[in-house]
């Protein structure tokens, strides 16, 4: 019995993983409302403002600004979709300034901070499977 209860508490891994996502929802959340910002114009620039940006800048705008703090909510909730929407958001700005750095400026370190977040996030996941795969295989052993 003590043993099926330590499976069904969150590992140390687990609950780490739940805060890297809560992290990542706050990142997410910041950056929609700085597209939001940007969408608003409240500073001056011609960036700044929706109605004088150049179309790919109003596109890319409105969908991040919207499907960021959705991503965020998400992650925070820790849904399994919330990383789905994140990856979308992840890979949108990665297309923008990696992919396409003569439309939209070349920023490697968001390009950078994507792709940490990404391997994060990949690496945990995998400790995860592979711990519960383990420990799966020791509960089938003992029983």
């Amino acid at each position: 019995m003590a043993h099926q209860r330590a499976l069904l508490e969150p590992s140390s891994l687990e609950i780490a993983f739940a805060w890297f996502q809560r992290v990542m929802a706050g990142y997410c959340l910041l950056f929609g409302i700085l597209y939001w910002v940007r969408l608003i114009g409240l500073f001056p620039g011609p960036l700044w403002r929706f109605d004088l940006m150049p179309v790919h800048w109003q596109v890319a705008t409105a969908m991040l600004a919207v499907v960021l703090p959705f991503a965020a909510a998400g992650l925070w909730v820790l849904a399994s979709w919330g990383a789905v929407i994140w990856f979308i958001c992840a890979a949108t700005e990665t297309v923008m300034y990696a992919g396409l750095p003569q439309l939209f400026g070349d920023r490697r370190t968001v390009v950078a901070a994507h792709a940490a977040a990404a391997l994060t996030y990949v690496v945990l996941r995998a400790a995860i499977y592979l711990r519960r795969r383990r420990a799966a295989r020791e509960a089938a052993d003992g029983a």
